[in-house]
């Protein structure tokens, strides 16, 4: 499928990848590169991780300073080279939605719910994109930061039950004969999507969180977000107590984001509006770590606060990869 208003998209993404590669000629190179990706290339290597900060009450913990952050890597203290308040860094969203059988009720709320959401989060340097997934995926809208492509590729939402086939389009899914490709969806927004993405970069997954056809494993799709540095909001919908909400809690703990519930009033207005502000309140904590090797390894991260109170929501580690 080709969605419309695509060339103009590619075009803005690749003046996009241009502007922020020319901020590497700067003397502040250091700085912004580090918020940017967790490798700055051709120097030092830096990890970054986005992090929220929440009180007992659950509050988010607002002005903060990096002396309140220590930060650990395989259980060693990490020091901190950079750290800044997350508002303004450049974000790339890709709103993933179940459209197997079982959120026929959600789909209506989703277009409305949305199509708002869209008109409210996205900022000048921000983009987009949408995928929706049962039997297979597809691609409903490519990056854009148009809120009006975004709510036409919403409105494009329906059903997916069919039997097998390969979905044309930019992103298919292998021939299936039954399921819900959620692994795959997930595996191919990050690794194909998001990967080479500067800035922010978060999935909302919106899903009861069943698989039943995907080529890749769940670790596998944790993993490919993982290594693009994407953060993974879950939206847990599910008809008569089915569903498997521990997927969408395992996948959102390990990238440092977290699961909603829409419930049966279909809370999802007030979901993405509680997404907004997390992602608006966010700090970037980032070190150069003590062990340099790029061995591919996984290595844990931990943070602790100076105020024992405050609770961190960060990815739970990263992938050590050797530079391109």
């Amino acid at each position: 499928m080709k969605p419309p208003g695509r060339p103009s998209v590619i075009l803005y993404s690749m003046v996009r990848k241009l502007l922020l590669g020319c901020v590497l000629l700067t003397s502040a190179a250091m700085l912004v590169v580090a918020q940017d990706d967790q490798v700055i290339r051709g120097g030092v290597d830096i990890v970054n991780v986005l992090a929220t900060v929440r009180g007992k009450n659950g509050a988010l913990i607002p002005d903060l300073k990096q002396t309140d952050f220590k930060v650990f890597e395989d259980g060693k203290e990490q020091e901190i080279k950079y750290f800044t308040r997350e508002t303004d860094l450049p974000l790339t969203i890709g709103m993933l939605i179940d459209v197997s059988g079982s959120m026929d009720g959600l789909i209506p709320m989703e277009q409305r719910a949305g199509g708002q959401f869209f008109e409210q989060v996205l900022r000048k340097n921000d983009l987009a994109f949408i995928i929706s997934f049962g039997k297979d995926s597809e691609l409903l809208q490519d990056s854009t930061n148009s809120p009006r492509l975004l709510q036409r590729g919403l409105n494009e939402l329906k059903l997916n039950t069919r039997v097998g086939g390969i979905h044309p389009g930019p992103v298919p899914t292998a021939n299936n004969q039954a399921g819900t490709v959620l692994y795959d969806a997930v595996y191919l927004a990050a690794d194909e999507r998001l990967r080479k993405e500067s800035g922010r970069k978060v999935i909302i997954l919106i899903t009861d969180g069943e698989d039943t056809g995907s080529q890749v494993s769940k670790q596998k799709a944790i993993e490919a977000a993982q290594k693009s540095d994407a953060i993974i909001y879950g939206i847990f919908y599910s008809q008569g107590g089915f569903g498997d909400k521990g997927t969408l809690t395992k996948m959102a703990e390990e990238t440092g984001g977290r699961v909603f519930d829409v419930g049966r009033r279909g809370n999802l207005d007030d979901i993405f509006k509680q997404i907004q502000e997390e992602m608006r309140s966010q700090y970037s904590v980032s070190y150069s770590p003590t062990n340099a090797v790029r061995d591919g390894s996984y290595r844990k991260l931990d943070f602790k606060m100076t105020n024992k109170d405050y609770k961190v929501q960060a990815r739970k580690g990263y992938y050590a990869i050797e530079q391109e």
